[in-house]
């Protein structure tokens, strides 16, 4: 199955199997020279690539299947840029394309929101993107491979599933499902995305001090090739747009946006676990006290970002719906009725159909019955409890985990 998969991903490079990191120049060249294209885009991408590629490299501790697949994953993205740039070089009109009000979840992980982002992506009036076209957003593209599309992406999928069986009970999803938009934001290589499945402490510093607005550009640039001409709203998600706030209202001033609330002491141990899966088949060795501790204190930071702005009010009121998980799934479609009136949207009866029938397949979105234990990652729940002491006043988010 290996070999297959090495198949599956182009032909890798001799350089992607040492151990030595390659530059950004060396791997641009190497997508300029597979796909034959050579304009990236308007954003200059350099400068992050090296950060990530001296990061992953010094840092992550990567496997074998680390290695290839990280070199495969990079030239996945400088191809897809290169595509996006040919696209727009033949139809410039691509970039004039508006993304109007686009609907964004964020808040607490694992609090419902991929859950909330499934019923909302029901709606024919929104666009959700789905995995398959994160990964290849023009299929048909000559540069993109043969048999590019969610039958190729879903077999991508199964293997990596076969390397970790744990994430299906943990984080269900296929090449249909709708994606985290951290996925696009990854095009310009200043994403969270990466810090995810890599342990990369320097590279995320050299984030937080770059900024995210540039990411947040080829976002939206991203959101203007899938939608295509016909102008719709988009509806995306992501808890970690928690953290750059600021950029995501410069670049969608007039986005609508979603959060999602609860008990952070049923977050933590869940983030950690989902962490250590995603990171386990890219690494030689983990550590899940550092992940713990890494989790805890990003979403002590996070509880605290998502206060001041609402204390502040970054957004509008009416821009503004806060769900609390509890009350999603209890009542899911009552939470989004709720949802539609607050923004004033339009809540058809084929979209309540289409709720409905989802619901019944999946009451909790398809997730497995998981028991998490704090002192696996080096975490004390009665600490927890006080360090987002301040977060569950502020929201009114109920315990649903008592500390003795």
């Amino acid at each position: 199955m290996f070999k297959q998969w090495i198949h599956s991903t182009h032909s890798i490079s001799r350089l992607a199997l040492t151990s030595s990191r390659l530059s950004a120049a060396e791997l641009l060249s190497s997508a300029r020279a597979k796909t034959g294209l050579h304009d990236f885009g308007p954003e200059p991408i350099e400068d992050a690539l090296d950060q990530l590629q001296t990061a992953v490299y010094e840092e992550a501790d990567l496997s074998l299947f680390g290695r290839i697949s990280t070199h495969w994953d990079t030239l996945r993205l400088l191809t897809n840029l290169l595509i996006l740039r040919d696209k727009e070089l033949a139809d410039p009109r691509i970039l004039e394309r508006p993304v109007t009000q686009p609907v964004f979840v964020l808040g607490m992980p694992r609090s419902g929101s991929s859950f909330l982002h499934s019923l909302l992506a029901e709606d024919d009036a929104s666009f959700a993107p789905r995995c398959w076209q994160a990964i290849y957003p023009y299929p048909d593209h000559p540069a993109a491979g043969r048999r590019a599309g969610p039958r190729k992406v879903q077999r991508q999928f199964d293997f990596f599933h076969h390397l970790a069986p744990d994430l299906r009970n943990v984080h269900p999803f296929d090449a249909l499902t709708p994606q985290e938009c951290t996925e696009f934001t990854a095009h310009s290589f200043r994403s969270l995305r990466f810090e995810t499945i890599y342990h990369v402490p320097s590279y995320k510093h050299w984030v937080q001090q770059a900024g995210h607005v540039q990411g947040y550009r080829t976002h939206r640039r991203f959101l203007q090739h899938l939608q295509g001409p016909r102008a719709t709203r988009c509806v995306l998600k992501c808890p970690d747009h928690v953290f750059a706030m600021e950029a995501l209202r410069e670049v969608y001033p007039d986005a609508r946006v979603i959060f999602t609330h609860r008990d952070p002491l049923k977050v933590l141990p869940s983030v950690a676990r989902l962490t250590e899966v995603l990171r386990k088949p890219f690494a030689r060795h983990i550590d899940k006290d550092a992940i713990g501790q890494q989790v805890s204190s990003d979403w002590a930071n996070g509880a605290q970002q998502i206060i001041a702005a609402d204390a502040r009010g970054l957004w509008p009121d009416e821009h503004v719906f806060h769900v609390h998980y509890k009350a999603l799934t209890a009542a899911p479609l009552d939470t989004i009725r709720q949802i539609y009136d607050h923004f004033g949207l339009e809540f058809t009866e084929p979209f309540r159909n289409r709720l409905q029938e989802q619901i019944a397949r999946k009451p909790t979105g398809g997730y497995g019955k998981n028991v998490y234990r704090f002192a696996d990652f080096g975490l004390s729940a009665e600490e927890e409890r006080e360090r987002y002491r301040d977060y569950m006043t502020h929201f009114d988010v109920a315990e649903e985990v008592a500390v003795q």
